[in-house]
């Protein structure tokens, strides 16, 4: 052992209280950045996914929909649901020639919320719960629903795949902007 000089502290194993210090400071760091990292990631908003390609459709086990598979496994003038936008259920729409109608609608009533069947026998939708109906089009025709169900953009991938996009044009069946953007 050195004795210290005059004006010196003679501090006994230094090198170890650094270390010590340096895994604390250490830890401490890690610690606060992995609590902060999603905090902060919790406010930075999801991307778009691209440019506007749309929604893959899914089926009710989560697969994707394709055209050929939808008209291979649905009669003509069949009217089924999907995963759509936003999660929602969504009809696709096939025509008496198993032709693929190119709007889907959204299924969800806009009086309360209550997903929409189809009737077949009526030829319309029927909400269950307070008796809204809705033309083959999705046009509200007897309330209290106060508007038709939501449009979405039904298209054909590269690959066949349903894609579902926003309908963001007139819909054609009111002649008015949507309400549902």
């Amino acid at each position: 052992m050195s004795e210290a000089g005059p004006g010196e502290i003679f501090v006994p194993d230094m090198t170890r209280r650094t270390t010590m210090n340096a895994i604390l400071v250490g830890a401490i760091g890690v610690s606060t950045l992995g609590l902060a990292i999603p905090y902060i990631a919790f406010f930075v908003p999801p991307s778009s996914g691209g440019s506007g390609g749309g929604v893959v459709a899914k089926d009710a086990l989560g697969n994707d929909v394709t055209v050929a598979g939808w008209k291979e496994s649905h009669s003509s003038g069949a009217r089924e649901l999907v995963q759509g936008l936003k999660g929602d259920a969504t009809y696709l729409i096939l025509d008496e020639n198993k032709n693929m109608a190119d709007f889907a609608l959204n299924a969800v009533c806009t009086h309360l919320g209550c997903v929409v069947p189809w009737n077949k026998a009526e030829n319309k939708f029927m909400c269950p719960c307070h008796g809204s109906q809705y033309n083959k089009e999705g046009k509200v025709v007897r309330g209290p629903a106060p508007l038709s169900l939501a449009l979405a953009h039904r298209e054909e991938s590269a690959d066949g795949k349903v894609l579902l996009r926003t309908w963001t044009e007139t819909d054609f069946r009111t002649g008015e902007a949507p309400w549902w953007k």
